[in-house]
C-alpha cells in the first residue's frame, strides 16, 4: 500500500484497440462492368437524430429511406436496456419507401438550367408516427412529410351481398337519371323516390341491428410535400441546417445565409451577406454552414479561404461580425499556387456536446475547439500522400472534389472519404493514433503496405495523360493505387452507435464495430 501523497508510480494502460469495423449491408451495388447511370449516384447521407432512419438522395432529384429493423425485431432500445438483453446483431437496415424529390427546372430570366440533383437532406422532428425532412437542390427547399396512411373497407352490413350489389347498382343508377325540382326543395316522382322504395325492411324486419364494421386492408406510405422554399437564392445552395428549437433553418449559399421559419414559405431573412459593392472585390465564399446542436442562437459557416467563424443571432438582425473565429496560420514560405484552393472548406459538423467543430478541407480533417480561436486542437492527413500530384489534380479538376465529414456520437472518432472508394477512421482522443482506412466493399479490410511512392510527374506529361482518356493512379496512404475516377464523396456516422454509412457511386455500404 503507498502510503498518503505518494505519486502513483505504476504504468498507464495502453490505450484500448481501435475498433474492428465489419461489413453490415449494401443497397444497390452494381454487377462486375455494370454501367452506372448518372442520375443514380447517390449525392447526400443523413441519419435522422434516433438513428432508426437514413435518408439518401441522388442526382436524379430522388430520396430514398431506410428504417432499421433489428431493434424492432427484439424490441425497444430501452426495454432492451432495461432487461440487460445482449444485442449481438448488428444494426440491420431495409428499404423503406421512396419519392421524386426535385425535378429539373429552367430560369428563363437568367437562361440556366437548375439541376434535380440533391445536394443535402436534414430531418426534421418527428409527430405522430410522421417523418418530415428537408430536401434542396441549387435553388430550391421542400419540406416533406412522410406517413402512413391505411386503405379502409366496411364489412358486416345488414344485408346480404346480393341486396347490396343491388341497391349498389340502383344508387349508381340514379346518379344519372333525370329528375325534376318542385318548389320548397321537393322532387317529384323520380330516382330517390323510387331507391327509397326499393330500400324497404323486409318483412318482419332485420332480426338484429349491426354496426358496420371497418376493416384495414392494407397499409401505404405517402410522401407529401408540405412547403416549398424558393426564390430566396441567387447562388447555389450548398448547406441546410436546422436550428435546434425545431422552428427555424437555415440555408446558405456562395455569398448569404437566409433563416427561415419552417410554417412560413414565402419568407425569409437574411442573416449573412458577404457579397462585396463591387463583385471585382470578392475574395472568399461560404462553403458551408450548420448551427449550434443545442444553442438556437448560434450557427458557424466555413468559407473558401479555410477560415470558420461562429455567429450568435442576438448580436444583430445582419450577423456581418462574427464573435469568433477559427483560422490556422500558414507557415512562412509555404504558400503556393494551389495554397487556397487545398484550404477551401468543403464540409463542418458540430459535435453533438457542441464544444467543437470538425472540419475537412482537401488535404486534412481538423477538430476545433470553439473556446480556442489559436488552432485546431488536432490535424488529421487525408490527402498528405497526393501533395507531389497537386498539378495533376488540377489538371483533372479532381482538387475541387468536396469531401463530407462525420463525428461519432461520443466524439472520440471522426471519420471522412478519399479515392478509390475508400474511407478512413481517426481516433481523436488524447494520445490516440488510431487511423483506420477501409474500403467500400463486402470486405472492407485494405492490407497495411509500404511502398515508396511515385515522384510527382510534370506538367507535360499530365496533359498527355488527359489526353489519352485516362486518370493516373496515386498512392494512398497504405501504399495502394488510388483511383481518381472512384470516390466516396458523402458518409454519415449514426448519432449513438458505431455505424457509418457511406456511399460509393449509386451504392450505399453500411458498416459497423
Amino acid at each position: 500500500m503507498k502510503g498518503n501523497g505518494a505519486e502513483d508510480s505504476s504504468p498507464k494502460p495502453p490505450p484500448p484497440p481501435p475498433p474492428e469495423w465489419k461489413f453490415s449491408q449494401v443497397f444497390g451495388e452494381r454487377a462486375e462492368g455494370e454501367e452506372v447511370q448518372e442520375v443514380d449516384i447517390i449525392s447526400a447521407i443523413e441519419f435522422d437524430k434516433s438513428g432508426d432512419h437514413l435518408a439518401t438522395g441522388d442526382r436524379g432529384g430522388r430520396v430514398v429511406l431506410f428504417e432499421r429493423t433489428d431493434i424492432r425485431d427484439n424490441g425497444s432500445r430501452k426495454d432492451l436496456e432495461k432487461e440487460d438483453y445482449p444485442i449481438t446483431k448488428h444494426p440491420e437496415f431495409r428499404y423503406k419507401t421512396e419519392f421524386q424529390s426535385h425535378e429539373p427546372e429552367f430560369d428563363y430570366l437568367k437562361s440556366l438550367e437548375i439541376e434535380e440533383k440533391i445536394n443535402k437532406i436534414k430531418w426534421c422532428q418527428t409527430s405522430n408516427g410522421a417523418l418530415f425532412l428537408l430536401s434542396t437542390n441549387d435553388k430550391t427547399i421542400k419540406y416533406w412529410k412522410v406517413h402512413e396512411k391505411k386503405v379502409k373497407k366496411i364489412s358486416e352490413m345488414n344485408m346480404d351481398a346480393s341486396e347490396a350489389v343491388r341497391h349498389d347498382s340502383i344508387a349508381s343508377s340514379s346518379m344519372t337519371s333525370p329528375q325534376r325540382n318542385l318548389p320548397n326543395g321537393g322532387c317529384s316522382e323520380g330516382p330517390y323516390n323510387r331507391l327509397s322504395n326499393d330500400l324497404s325492411l323486409p318483412p318482419g324486419g332485420f332480426p338484429s341491428l349491426r354496426l358496420p364494421v371497418v376493416t384495414s386492408q392494407e397499409t401505404s406510405l405517402i410522401a407529401r410535400c408540405r412547403r416549398i422554399y424558393a426564390h430566396a437564392h441567387d447562388y447555389h445552395i450548398n448547406s441546410i441546417s436546422n436550428n435546434s428549437d425545431g422552428e427555424t433553418f437555415i440555408s446558405a449559399d456562395d455569398l448569404r445565409i437566409n433563416l427561415w421559419n419552417l410554417e412560413i414559405s414565402n419568407q425569409s431573412f437574411n442573416i449573412v451577406d458577404v457579397k462585396p459593392a463591387n463583385m471585382e472585390d470578392l475574395t472568399e465564399v461560404i462553403t458551408s454552414a450548420e448551427f449550434h446542436p443545442t444553442h438556437c442562437n448560434m450557427l458557424a459557416y466555413s468559407s473558401s479561404k479555410g477560415s470558420i467563424r461562429l455567429l450568435d443571432l442576438r448580436q444583430s438582425a445582419l450577423c456581418d461580425k462574427h464573435f469568433k473565429m477559427f483560422e490556422e496560420r500558414e507557415a512562412p514560405g509555404s504558400r503556393s499556387f494551389f495554397t487556397e484552393i487545398i484550404a477551401s472548406i468543403s464540409d463542418i459538423r458540430f459535435a453533438k456536446d457542441g464544444r467543437h467543430i470538425l472540419s475537412r478541407d482537401y488535404m486534412t480533417l481538423k477538430l476545433w475547439d470553439i473556446n480556442m480561436e489559436s488552432g485546431p486542437v488536432a490535424t488529421f492527413q487525408v490527402h498528405e500522400h497526393l501533395r507531389p500530384m497537386l498539378c495533376d489534380l488540377y489538371e483533372n479538376d479532381s482538387i475541387f472534389d468536396k469531401f463530407d465529414c462525420c463525428l461519432s456520437g461520443d466524439g472520440l472518432r471522426v471519420a471522412t472519404g478519399s479515392y478509390s472508394n475508400i474511407f478512413r477512421v481517426f481516433g481523436c482522443t488524447p494520445g490516440s493514433n488510431e487511423a483506420t482506412t477501409l474500403e467500400a466493399s463486402k470486405n472492407p479490410t485494405r492490407r497495411q503496405v509500404q511502398t515508396t511512392p511515385k515522384p510527382a510527374r510534370s506538367l507535360t506529361s499530365l496533359a498527355r495523360v488527359v489526353k489519352r482518356g485516362a486518370e493516373s493512379p496515386g498512392i494512398d496512404a497504405n501504399g495502394n493505387s488510388c483511383d481518381f475516377t472512384t470516390k466516396l464523396l458523402h458518409l454519415a456516422w449514426h448519432p449513438t452507435e458505431n455505424s457509418i454509412a457511406c456511399a460509393a457511386m449509386n451504392s450505399l455500404y453500411m458498416y459497423y464495430s
